[in-house]
C-alpha cells in the first residue's frame, strides 16, 4: 500500500523517520555482523596455506586464550579439526577444510547481497521523508511569517 508523504502530517511523519532510523541501524548491524564473520572464514580459509609439507614438524605457537599461547609442534599438516557450529568439530582434509570455508564465505556473500537493496531503499525513503519534512516545515513558517505580518499591519 504506497502512502503519499506530503498527505502525512509533521508527527507522522516523525514517527515514519523514526521508524525508517530503526530499520536502516538494524539492517546496517546486520550486515556489519555478517562481514565480521565472513572476515573470520576468510581468516581461516587463508591460514590453511601454511599446512603444507615444507612446515611439518616446525614449532609455532598454540593459543589456549586470545592473549596466552604455548609452544607446539606442526605434526599433522594433512587434517585441520573444523568448527561447524555449537561446539561441534569435524575432522577434514585440508582441501575440504578450505572447500567447507569457501562455501560458507559465499553463503554470507549472497546474504550480504540479499540485505544491500533492502537498506538502500530505506535509506532513500528516510531521504525522501525528511524532504517532505523541511518542505512542510518551510511552509509552516511561511505561514507563520505571512500571519505576524498581516497582524502587524
Amino acid at each position: 500500500m504506497a502512502v503519499n508523504l506530503t498527505e502525512l502530517s509533521l508527527p507522522q511523519l516523525e514517527g515514519l523517520k523514526t521508524q525508517l532510523d530503526q530499520e536502516t541501524e538494524f539492517l546496517s548491524s546486520s550486515i556489519g555482523q555478517l562481514k565480521v564473520v565472513q572476515t573470520k572464514y576468510v581468516e581461516a580459509k587463508d591460514s590453511l596455506n601454511v599446512l603444507n609439507k615444507s612446515n611439518e614438524g616446525k614449532e609455532l605457537l598454540v593459543p589456549l586464550t586470545s592473549s596466552m599461547y604455548v609452544p607446539g609442534k606442526l605434526n599433522d599438516v594433512d587434517h585441520v579439526l573444523v568448527d561447524v557450529g555449537t561446539g561441534y568439530f569435524v575432522e577434514k582434509n585440508v582441501e575440504d577444510g578450505k572447500e567447507f570455508f569457501k562455501r560458507k564465505i559465499d553463503f554470507l556473500t549472497k546474504q550480504i547481497e540479499k540485505i544491500q537493496p533492502a537498506l538502500q531503499e530505506k535509506h532513500a525513503m528516510k531521504q525522501a521523508v525528511v524532504e517532505v519534512m523541511n518542505m512542510k516545515l518551510q511552509q509552516l513558517h511561511s505561514q507563520q511569517a505571512s500571519q505576524s505580518g498581516t497582524t502587524k499591519a
